[in-house]
């Protein structure tokens, strides 16, 4: 006598409601920071032609990324936070999965449009305008958009093919793929493989390909004869590879490495980074900390 699953409850932090209290103000002002400074440089970048250039062209979408990726998770922890074991009907939890993953699909994959960018602005600065064309561009961001829609169809697909009869509690602050395998009523090793092997081609192989580029950018910045210029070069590569090393090392422990004694705590903690640190770091780390933006906010201001 089962009966199908209409709602999941997302049971969120198991804490004293003050320790709630205190996460709900704390991290409604991280979210309220991420939609600032990404809502910041979204306007700085179209208001400013003189930013209407390629790299803040892929900027400009990592912003809209990280909107729309804050947009799809944090309200919802922080409703839970309020009022903990709110429901989430069937619909409702599947479409915040395939949204989740589709928004962190594609900012693996302008991560690694952004790293080859700065690779042949820096080692080919002559031929830049030539390589990187508005056409390429287009198409580099479109691809990523794409890619990313159609493998997050593509493991929603897998998830809707299982039956869910109970329990109906995830073990999360949203309804995220591995917590939603857990809760279904058949043997999942066709998801858990295509989940591997979509993280050697969305992981493994665009991190290899942001560490090739990085690697010939360092090569080339050594040679720079300028000081000031090698010093440049130099801060904008290394902050960028704290953003990369931040969102695809968190990726890969929480869908790659063997499971520990508590791999729901730890998936929560990881995925926190996904939720507002990277969202929240990002503008400050590639764009509020370059003298154009700066320069450019000044104009607009």
């Amino acid at each position: 006598n089962q009966t199908a699953v209409t709602e999941f409850l997302l049971l969120g932090f198991c804490l004293s409601p003050r320790i709630q209290m205190l996460l709900f103000g704390l991290f409604s002002l991280f979210y309220t920071f991420t939609l600032l400074g990404n809502g910041l440089i979204l306007g700085v970048i179209s208001l400013d032609s003189r930013l209407h250039t390629p790299m803040y062209f892929f900027l400009s979408h990592l912003a809209v990324v990280d909107i729309a990726y804050a947009c799809n998770t944090v309200p919802q922890m922080l409703v839970n936070l309020l009022k903990p074991d709110q429901p989430i009907s069937f619909v409702g939890c599947l479409t915040q999965t395939f949204l989740f993953l589709t928004f962190g699909l594609t900012e693996c994959l302008l991560l690694v449009m952004m790293s080859y960018d700065r690779y042949v602005a820096i080692c080919h600065p002559l031929r830049y305008s030539v390589i990187m064309s508005w056409r390429v561009c287009i198409t580099l961001v479109v691809t990523s958009w794409a890619c990313g829609f159609l493998l997050a169809l593509i493991h929603v697909s897998l998830i809707l093919r299982l039956p869910f009869c109970g329990p109906h509690e995830i073990n999360h602050f949203f309804c995220e793929m591995l917590s939603v395998l857990k809760l279904a009523c058949a043997d999942t090793w066709l998801n858990q493989v295509v989940i591997f092997v979509a993280c050697i081609f969305i992981l493994v192989g665009p991190l290899c390909l942001v560490l090739v580029s990085y690697s010939r950018i360092l090569f080339a910045i050594l040679r720079i004869e300028s000081g000031e210029g090698r010093r440049k070069a130099f801060s904008t590569c290394s902050s960028h590879l704290c953003v990369v090393g931040l969102f695809f090392g968190s990726a890969i422990v929480t869908y790659m490495a063997p499971k520990s004694r508590h791999p729901e705590e730890q998936q929560k903690i990881l995925f926190l980074f996904y939720s507002f640190f990277n969202p929240m770091l990002n503008p400050m780390i590639y764009s509020l900390r370059n003298a154009e933006v700066k320069g450019a906010l000044r104009r607009v201001l």
